[in-house]
């Protein structure tokens, strides 16, 4: 039932945000006494433009939002379609995340770079600020890269991916309005 603190019931607004499809990201940390942490993220965007920064929304609750404060650095691996096995490690809580998985440490922050990633970007923390029962960690981009491959989605609950013929972009994206 809705009241006035939630004006919407939360599996309403769970659907309609569910509605809203986004790729899936795995974001790395390496704390300072060696150990690495990771979580799913699917709340992940571009920020700016001028710095290039990016932001992530990460539950208040995680046990890697600490160890990102401590570091000051992370990374953002954008998953490719092969990869959901990878996202439902890291959106577990229990065992070892990183058993089993191939990565480099990055080269700017130390944080795991996860091998076969559609993309990576290494980010230095820059702020953050608490948004209900999460944070938003804003990051600056220190080193990135990006491969040919298929993205990994999230839509109402399930993976998926991509079908779609991609069009090309008529005009150069230094005009498109999303900046």
């Amino acid at each position: 039932m809705a009241d006035q603190n939630n004006p919407i019931e939360r599996h309403l607004f769970l659907r309609v945000m569910g509605s809203f499809a986004t790729g899936v990201t795995v974001v790395t940390v390496a704390g300072k006494n060696g150990d690495h942490r990771g979580f799913t993220a699917s709340a992940v965007s571009s920020l700016s433009l001028e710095p290039r920064m990016l932001l992530v929304c990460v539950s208040e609750h995680s046990t890697s939002l600490d160890i990102i404060k401590e570091a000051g650095m992370f990374c953002v691996n954008i998953l490719a379609s092969n990869q959901q096995e990878i996202a439902q490690q890291f959106a577990t809580r229990a065992g070892d995340r990183f058993a089993g998985l191939r990565w480099r440490p990055g080269a700017e922050t130390g944080a795991p770079i996860i091998d076969g990633s559609l993309a990576y970007a290494e980010c230095r923390l820059v702020d953050t600020c608490n948004g209900g029962d999460h944070v938003i960690l804003m990051g600056e981009i220190l080193a990135a890269d990006a491969h040919e491959a298929e993205p990994l989605l999230y839509f109402r609950g399930r993976y998926g991916t991509y079908d779609a013929v991609v069009a090309p972009v008529v005009h150069p994206a230094d005009i498109w309005e999303i900046w």
